[in-house]
């Protein structure tokens, strides 16, 4: 078993290189988009992001999580891609990386930033809507809630004296 220390760095440097083949490595390129051969705009189609890895203290087992911003084939299709390519993937991180094995590799849906925009876009929705109900309200108390200075009294009799005021030590 490696130690704590050795299976982050581990992790994060095949994160590294897991990143710099996606926008690098036309074959994984293909496998996650493929009418980006078809001459489609690569990065309008879909964006594919590697959100995290987890690595098993043993260093055998790889769990790579895989976000995909897109409609729900592009979603789809870069999944599959990407798992159909996972033998590629691991050959070309045992030969970019000195590991005496190469982990296995799972990709699997990471659906946390897409979970996350959806949270944030009810939360302005509700904001967007309190502000609209204030604003209402706002002018119904505007028009009911004047005070004259007679009214309001005088703040200045309400001032402590001297003899009031305790000090703590």
């Amino acid at each position: 078993m490696a130690k704590e220390r050795r299976v982050r760095m581990v992790a994060k440097q095949i994160q590294r290189e897991l990143a710099d083949m996606l926008t690098r490595d036309p074959v994984l390129q293909r496998a996650v988009l493929p009418e980006a051969a078809l001459g489609a705009d690569r990065y309008l189609s879909s964006l594919t992001t590697i959100a995290d890895v987890e690595l098993s203290n043993d260093l055998q087992v790889c769990k790579v999580y895989v976000s995909v911003f897109g409609d729900e084939r592009g979603k789809k299709v870069a999944i599959e891609g990407l798992k159909a390519k996972t033998k590629y993937v691991r050959s070309q991180i045992g030969k970019r990386m000195k590991l005496r094995l190469t982990p296995e590799i799972r990709f699997i849906e990471d659906e946390s930033m897409e979970r996350g925009s959806r949270i944030l876009a009810i939360l302005d929705k509700l904001k967007e809507e309190r502000e609209q109900q204030e604003g209402k309200d706002g002018e119904e108390d505007a028009e009911g809630s004047y005070i004259s200075e007679e009214e309001d009294g005088d703040w200045d009799a309400d001032e402590p004296d001297e003899e009031d005021i305790i000090y703590v030590k």
